[in-house]
């Protein structure tokens, strides 16, 4: 085994779960119910104070909103492969938004060019000039083209879309297929695969996302707008508890219609299926990309 492969952390998760493909499926599944219990029950606790409110992303939205404002400036650099979701998920997820902003209009949705998902992060919250020289020492080695285009040979297939939610942020995860030929290649393994790509170019990375999740953030919580009460509680918070319920109940209801539209049915078939590469390949995104937007560098083909 080479130094690189022990490394991996995506590789050390596949090493731990026998290169099984159910196995893996079942720790993103765990994953995602876990947390969503564990938020679901903190967040409808009595001492539950209100949303973690993304403060810079705030002062963004105003900025827009007011362009005569003080200039605020995002300095969150970031270097990424992006995995954007081909149409008919751009599709899905509007329709989720949708469902979400009819019951909480005040959150921040992100636009349908920004959806995303993570698959390698290289560096966050970097200087410009510390990315460009990242940028530019994986350019020079000639692996880009190869990394980007890497799903054109190398295909994992994501299913089961359910809405995941936290205090800060609602988003919408898939688990790893399991029940095709070619499921044996999940998308943990492509994340393996990635590392190694940078990393044998001589890129070191420490990426912050080697959890067994695959998700799109939807929308993100920038006020308490909407969850306020015109008089406070007996115990004097003014955080609207039943606003809150309804919004968790809004959540639970898009999940089953999601189960019983999107997911793989008997017949075989499945609405909500997601080969990543499909339309578009890797999208290798440097600047002020937090929330989907940035500069993108190279992006690789897709296909059909």
């Amino acid at each position: 085994m080479t130094e690189n492969t022990v490394q991996n952390p995506f590789q050390q998760f596949i090493i731990a779960h026998g290169d099984d493909k159910d196995k893996i499926q079942e720790r993103y599944e765990t994953h995602r119910t876990t947390r969503a219990a564990d938020f679901k029950s903190k967040i409808l606790n009595p001492n539950f104070q209100g949303w973690q409110v993304d403060e810079i992303l705030k002062k963004l939205h105003v900025q827009a909103k007011n362009a005569d404002g003080s200039p605020f400036v995002d300095s969150r650099n970031n270097l990424a492969f992006y995995a954007r979701p081909p149409q008919h998920i751009r599709e899905l997820a509007g329709e989720v938004q949708q469902e979400i902003r009819s019951i909480a209009p005040s959150m921040w949705f992100t636009p349908s060019a920004g959806l995303h998902m993570t698959t390698l992060e290289l560096a966050n919250s970097r200087s410009p000039e510390e990315i460009d020289e990242i940028v530019s020492r994986l350019s020079q080695t000639g692996a880009l083209p190869d990394i980007v285009n890497y799903t054109l040979h190398h295909r994992a297939r994501l299913i089961k879309p359910v809405v995941s939610y936290d205090a800060s942020a609602i988003a919408l995860s898939f688990v790893p297929a399991t029940d095709e030929e070619g499921d044996d290649y999940t998308y943990h393994h492509l994340r393996r695969d990635l590392f190694d790509e940078v990393t044998a170019a001589g890129i070191p990375i420490h990426p912050r996302y080697t959890v067994p999740s695959s998700h799109i953030a939807l929308a993100r919580f920038i006020t308490h707008d909407g969850f306020l009460l015109d008089k406070p509680n007996p115990d004097g918070s003014s955080f609207d508890r039943e606003r809150v319920n309804e919004l968790i109940q809004r959540i639970e209801e898009i999940n089953q219609n999601l189960k019983e539209k999107y997911w793989p049915k008997q017949d075989g078939s499945s609405k909500g299926d997601w080969v990543v590469g499909h339309e578009k390949g890797f999208e290798f995104c440097k600047g002020t990309s937090w929330y989907g937007g940035g500069e993108c560098v190279l992006v690789g083909e897709g296909f059909q």
